[in-house]
Parts: C-alpha cells; structure tokens; sequence
C-alpha cells in the first residue's frame, strides 16, 4: 500500500479551502436573502449556486487537492472531466435551490433538496477524483463513503435550511462557518476513505499537473467572487438607502411626486416624459 499525503503543503491548502468554502458560503446565503423577496427569483437563485456549488464546493475541493500526494508517483487530472465536475456541483445546488425556494411545503421541500444537492456533490467530488490520472490503482473504504454521503446530505440540507431562514450578517456569518466546516469534513472524510495500490501502468500519468489549475482557478475564482460580491453589495446598498428614506409618499402636499414608478407617473399627471395634452 502507498502512503498517501492529504497535506503535503502543511495547513496553508486545509485553511484555503476552508476561507472558500467559507467566502463561496457567505455569498450564496446573501445571494439566497435577495432571492426570497426579487420576482423573479431565478438571477438570484443562479448567483447562490454559483457562489455556493461554485466558490463554496468545488473550488474548495480542488484547493484541497493541491496538497494532495502520493508517494512514487505523479498526479495529473483529466481537464474536460474537472470542468464537468464544476457544472454539476453548481446544477446540483442550482436545483435544491429552485426545490426549496419554490417549494410550497418546507417539511417536504427540503428533505428532497437536500437529498439531491448532497447525493450531487458526492458524485462531483468522487468524480473529481476519478478525474484524476495516477498510474496506481485506487480503492474505497464502503465505510468512510457512506460516511461521507451521510455528512454530505446532511450538511446540503442545512445550507438549504440557512438559505430558506437566515437573515442578517451576523447570522450569515455564523451560518458559513458552520457550512465551510461540514463542506470541508464532507471531503476530508472521502478522502480518509481512500487508499493506493501500485498498479500495472508505469511512466509519466496523462493530463494536466495540479499546479497547472492553479492559474486559471484562481484567475477564474477571482472575477466570479469580484463580481458576486459587486452584486451583492450593489444590492445591500439599495436596500439600505431605501429603508433609510423610509416609505416616501408617492405626491406630496405640494404636488411633487416623489416616485419613479411608471405606473404611478402615468397616472399623476407628471409622466416623463410628459404626455402631449388634448385640451
């Protein structure tokens, strides 16, 4: 049996992943508060799973492989099949999301959600590792995955439960650390289940060497959050300076409208622009 190192690079990769997970966490939840109230909700609800599956799941996972080794041999990673991983881990959270925020029963909604975002990570992570080429043949301890299956569905339909209830930054902020700890145990404890074998392939494994996802995940991850926190920021700050003027009235006692709703413009005599009189 060959060792097998999950922190070749000390806690520098644990912690990043964690940070992730907690910044993709943060962000999906904020994104998730903006899609309870927006009609339609669908941009939003793709933001969360973006930030979410995203920033939070899959991005930690592959932070989290960088300090991944194993002894006598290289690792390279199959690229079209890494991307199809990404997908799925933001379909999969697209999904329960749309379950639960439209579902009309919570007590039914979101077990299913969870179910299925959970069951959905579990296949990108264990496909993610099957995207990886290594010339030592692989075994999994039935245990430690069950396991691991359990702590993802678990943890799916919490992050679920938080994004149907949680408002506030300080309770959103407890809510991603809470989320960043069960993503990250979900994979540590899939890794656990792990072991290697020397196999029958010998050489150089095909694909792309982990370094070589650094670049462009970190370059990609960087606009995605740059502009995920761009929307929700532009966002809180409208929501914000709309409560701080509180519910202005839509025409004062002097007459001036106070509103830029069409609807009301149309019928106040003071549309913009400004209708031709018939009189």
């Amino acid at each position: 049996m060959l060792h097998l190192e999950h922190f070749s690079n000390g806690w520098v990769t644990p912690v990043l992943a964690y940070v992730m997970s907690f910044i993709g966490s943060v962000l999906g939840l904020r994104c998730a508060v903006r899609a309870r109230t927006a009609n339609p909700a669908y941009g939003w609800l793709v933001a969360a799973a973006i930030a979410l599956g995203g920033a939070g799941i899959w991005v930690m996972h592959f932070t989290a492989m960088l300090g991944f080794t194993i002894d006598g041999t290289s690792i390279r990673y199959n690229m079209p099949m890494t991307l199809l991983t990404a997908v799925i881990a933001i379909v999969v959270v697209l999904i329960g999301l749309m379950i639960v925020v439209r579902g009309h029963r919570e007590a039914v909604a979101l077990p299913l959600g969870g179910a299925i975002t959970g069951l959905g990570v579990v296949a990108m992570h264990y496909l993610g590792m099957a995207a990886m080429s290594t010339g030592v043949d692989m075994q999994y301890s039935t245990g430690l995955v069950l396991l691991s299956i359990a702590i993802a569905v678990v943890a799916a339909t919490a992050a679920l439960w938080f994004m149907l209830h949680v408002q506030g930054w300080g309770n959103t902020v407890g809510a991603a650390l809470i989320m960043g700890v069960a993503v990250c145990g979900m994979h540590y404890t899939g890794m656990a289940s792990m072991s290697a074998h020397h196999g029958e392939h010998h050489g150089l494994p095909e694909g792309v060497a982990p370094v070589e996802l650094l670049t462009p995940l970190l370059t990609t991850v960087a606009l995605v959050v740059v502009g995920l926190v761009v929307l929700v920021g532009v966002a809180e700050l409208e929501v914000r300076s709309v409560a701080a003027a509180g519910p202005a009235p839509e025409s004062g006692k002097s007459g001036t409208v106070l509103t830029t709703d069409p609807a009301t413009l149309a019928h106040s005599g003071r549309q913009w622009p400004r209708m031709p009189s018939h009189d």
